[in-house]
């Protein structure tokens, strides 16, 4: 059965470009961001090692790690990374796993034999700190992933998390956000939201993003 969101993301021992991983002992009490290659050496792959690199220090201040994965040796990796850098005016600065085996890529469902049946296509998995999946995103691999959303989505997650809304359409931090309806006590509202909230539909309250 696929993973689905809710479920632990299985952990697993595979070799990287930073050494041996144990990835629960990895990630720690992080969050983290698991997103594979289809293979070294392909073009759209090297834009989005290179620019994932450059959002690190973005990751880091949400608590977030990231993990690239790709069906190649580390060897193989540690060539890639030099045309990454050179091409993408970024070093690859997390690791990436080498997972020749496919080991990994069968784990997590990465593998999707109708689109092809020895690349991974490319998933990505948002895991929070309890190992808990919270999103999965599976591109054809001729399409690169849009990671300023992946990271909205992480800053979405983070603030849901901490305060009973949940965030509307096309929302970026700082927006308002949605009381979530199971909220109905209006005291309780009024001490959640001492910033008042605006009511489009009982089931529809519109609030100023609260900590901003």
């Amino acid at each position: 059965m696929a993973l689905q969101l809710g479920d632990i993301a299985p952990d697993f021992e595979q070799e990287s470009t930073l050494g041996r991983i144990r990835f629960h002992h990895w990630l720690g009490d992080s969050w983290g961001i698991l997103f594979s290659h289809p293979k070294d050496f392909t073009p759209v792959c090297t834009t989005e090692l290179g620019y994932v690199a450059r959002l690190k220090p973005e990751f880091e201040r949400r608590g977030v790690k990231v993990i690239g994965l790709s069906v190649d040796s580390s060897g193989a990796h540690e060539k890639w990374a030099a045309d990454i850098a050179e091409t993408q005016g970024q070093a690859l600065n997390f690791p990436l796993i080498a997972d020749a085996d496919r080991k990994v890529s069968t784990l997590y469902g990465m593998i999707h034999p109708k689109a092809n049946d020895t690349l991974t296509v490319r998933s990505v998995f948002v895991i929070d700190p309890q190992k808990k999946i919270r999103l999965t995103l599976t591109y054809p691999a001729s399409t690169g992933r849009d990671f300023d959303e992946i990271l909205r989505v992480v800053d979405s997650l983070q603030l849901t998390d901490k305060h009973k809304v949940a965030t509307p359409v096309n929302w970026k931090p700082g927006d308002d956000v949605i009381i979530v309806p199971s909220l109905t006590d209006p005291a309780e509202v009024k001490r959640l939201f001492p910033k008042g909230y605006k009511e489009l539909k009982p089931y529809l309250r519109v609030t100023p993003q609260p900590g901003r």
